[in-house]
């Protein structure tokens, strides 16, 4: 039968192609890229170029509201392109949105044709093929973990969980991806040889919360376990194990020593404290102080030397005064993280602190972010410029046609990959995938300049 975005064409003469817009996290990602891999499998051909597309998939995010805006404007601009005749394809409508916002979606938006939420992606083949009108079974989904990843670069996100038990009050996670519960080890291990085999050098662990994983599965499995598993595989290919999003409460002895004794666990540690009030902190739902937060990070720097801390920090929670505003400034320029996300609190839909009294005025919101943004600018940047004259391995990322010629583009261990910076270097010939030896001789900003010294055995 011909497809319904192309009259030139029929499916006989040539597989179905489908566009994948990904917004939000780097959890999205990773779910797209096992769409990607699942509707590949399946006979279908991705494009990039959106006027060649017999379907559009929107991978969207509802973290924010302002997320959630962004993820529908893009729905609408895609709809309006296609009654304009730029690309006459159906739309199908996945992640976080849907997942949010139900069935209550098909009234708001029908311009979409089909909505998927996160915990139905892996059905995504038999959806597409709905909306096609392609007729017969959808084929069933690869076997192996590694044939659901279609990663090209150096690095590769891997989700060792799903959901939140947390509760935090100003956040709708648990409420889009419902209650935490933790991957098989044996599944992320055999994601993480297929990975590795096919070129990438880093994996990086992500989740709500990576800290408790493992705890819903018994057998004393933790985090600190998973971690002496996945080295063990990245082990022969002198790879990089990253984990990210670590609460405080995470930090057992038995993880911090994970992370100092096993050479492939990069010193790279992600703890979002969102604030340091105590008074805040019981607001938002969360526990801790200022001097318990000190405690910890005194504890970590005197265990694992040299590491490197990201954390998170929140502006303008409700209720938040001007000296609590002052404490968070205070304790971040005090602590003197390498890197520091910074958000003004959102009041999210159907969570306790959208109902709360005493929401700050969006002005003063907005100036205290701005102070925290300013401070952790200052922060970072220095960070980043106290590695010049370092040699450092880097993993190679990408090319890039400088003005001089091409320049490698890639990141060292104290960089997460899409977060941090990179290292850009100007000369020298490498593949993606390569890991090679670099003298840093200049920064700017949170970037640094490398002088390529030898490729790594």
């Amino acid at each position: 039968m011909g497809s319904p975005c192309s009259s030139s064409t029929t499916a006989s003469e040539t597989a179905p192609r489908f566009l994948l817009v990904t917004l939000g996290c780097a959890k999205n990602e990773v779910d797209s890229d096992r769409m990607r891999a699942l509707l590949l499998a399946a006979g279908l051909e991705e494009t990039g170029d959106a006027a060649e597309a017999d379907v559009a998939l929107i991978n969207t995010c509802s973290f924010l509201a302002a997320a959630t805006e962004e993820s529908v404007e893009a729905t609408l601009t895609l709809a309006e392109e296609r009654a304009e005749g730029v690309r006459a394809c159906p739309i199908v409508m996945c992640g976080c949105v849907p997942s949010r916002y139900g069935d209550a979606l098909a009234a708001e938006l029908p311009e979409v044709a089909a909505f998927v939420r996160a915990e139905e992606e892996d059905g995504i083949v038999g959806v597409v093929r709905d909306v096609l009108g392609i007729s017969g079974s959808a084929p069933e989904p690869p076997a192996e973990p590694g044939a659901l990843r279609t990663v090209e670069g150096a690095s590769a996100f891997v989700k060792i969980s799903e959901g939140c038990d947390r509760f935090c009050t100003f956040c709708a996670i648990p409420y889009i991806r419902g209650r935490y519960h933790s991957r098989g080890a044996d599944e992320v291990c055999a994601e993480v040889a297929a990975l590795m085999e096919g070129g990438v050098r880093e994996v990086v662990l992500i989740g709500q919360d990576t800290g408790v994983w493992g705890s819903d599965l018994g057998d004393g499995q933790s985090l600190a376990t998973l971690l002496g598993r996945v080295a063990e595989v990245v082990r022969p290919y002198r790879g990089w194990v990253r984990v990210l999003y670590l609460q405080p409460e995470g930090m057992t002895d038995e993880l911090v020593a994970a992370i100092r004794d096993t050479p492939e666990v990069l010193p790279y540690i992600d703890i979002p404290i969102q604030h340091c009030s105590a008074r805040v902190l019981r607001a938002m739902g969360r526990s801790g102080s200022a001097d318990e937060l000190r405690a910890l990070f005194a504890r970590l720097r005197a265990e694992i030397p040299g590491m490197v801390l990201r954390t998170t920090g929140m502006a303008g929670f409700p209720g938040e005064t001007d000296e609590e505003a002052q404490e968070l400034l205070d304790f971040i320029a005090e602590e003197g993280f390498d890197y520091c996300s910074v958000f003004a609190y959102s009041p999210e839909e159907g969570t306790a602190a959208a109902r709360m009294a005493d929401q700050v005025p969006d002005d003063v919101k907005l100036e205290r972010t701005q102070r925290l943004v300013d401070l952790t600018e200052q922060l970072g940047f220095a960070a980043t410029a106290a590695h010049v004259g370092e040699r450092v391995r880097v993993i190679v990322d990408g090319v890039e046609e400088g003005d001089e010629g091409p320049e490698l583009i890639g990141h060292a261990w104290f960089q997460a990959p899409d977060s941090d910076g990179a290292v850009h270097i100007a000369s020298g010939e490498a593949a993606v995938g390569d890991v090679v030896t670099v003298d840093l001789v200049d920064s700017f900003c949170y970037e640094l300049v490398g002088e390529l010294v030898g490729e790594e055995a």
